[in-house]
């Protein structure tokens, strides 16, 4: 996990960002807030498969850029570009965030990047991976992701309120990480677009998920609340992310 914070990051710590490597083809779900600097300390960025974005909110993606100039201009240049994978929507708006950098010449996301968006209605193929995707109840366009392959899985809710489509996309998966950011008994005024670890709990246990991750949370969020909050719905194992946490696949 190279990042689990929010979108106000935690002292030390970085927003949302997940390493899934399965020795081959490593792959990041977001690249949020200094994540980029977590990463490294965890996978040559040289080595990067593709990264994949959940929703364009900055705490999800903004670390694309301190990644454009590593691969530009860093130590580990290599000679292929790195398969970026937006939303539907995403291209124009990266470029718009870009376009303030365009007196370096070239283009400046194409020189390091093959970037794509994604289609969330279909499968994506990462090499010997297969991506599915569920939009999720948030303030803008946001998708789920579950990474599979030879029968390992991880689900990643992104940024979501309750919903149930993001509940059958982590059907029986082996990992849900699953976003926490609102504290036990608060409320979002209006549209919501995101869970209490207690919510994240009642969509794990529907799910029939193996392990649940409790991530993207803030500083006010203690692990014991989270863990506690949880494991009065959800039966299985709970882990409560931290930066630079590792887990294994059973498979």
């Amino acid at each position: 996990m190279a990042g689990s914070s929010c979108s106000i990051p935690r002292p030390d710590r970085a927003c949302s960002s997940y390493l899934v490597d399965d020795g081959e083809t490593p792959i990041v779900l977001d690249l949020g807030t200094g994540a980029l600097a977590n990463l490294r300390r965890h996978v040559d960025y040289d080595r990067l498969g593709a990264v994949v974005i959940s929703h364009m909110h900055a705490d999800h993606f903004i670390d694309l850029i301190p990644l454009r100039y590593a691969l530009r201009y860093g130590s580990r240049r290599r000679n292929t570009k790195v398969r970026v994978y937006l939303p539907p929507g995403g291209l124009a708006m990266l470029r718009a965030l870009v376009s303030a950098f365009a007196h370096e010449g070239g283009d400046f996301l194409q020189d390091v990047f093959e970037l794509s968006e994604y289609d969330p209605s279909r499968p994506l193929a990462i090499d010997a991976a297969t991506l599915r995707f569920a939009q999720t109840a948030h303030y803008i366009a946001a998708f789920a992701i579950r990474w599979e392959r030879d029968g390992a899985s991880v689900t990643y809710s992104a940024d979501t309120a309750p919903d149930d489509r993001v509940v059958a996309l982590a059907r029986e998966t082996d990992v849900f990480l699953c976003e926490a950011t609102l504290r036990r008994g608060e409320t979002e005024p209006g549209e919501r677009g995101h869970s209490t670890a207690a919510e994240a709990a009642q969509m794990a246990q529907a799910a029939g998920v193996r392990r649940l991750v409790l991530t993207h949370y803030g500083e006010e969020s203690t692990a014991n609340d989270l863990d506690q909050s949880a494991r009065e719905i959800f039966t299985g194992e709970i882990i409560v992310a931290d930066d630079h946490h590792t887990l294994t696949l059973d498979h």
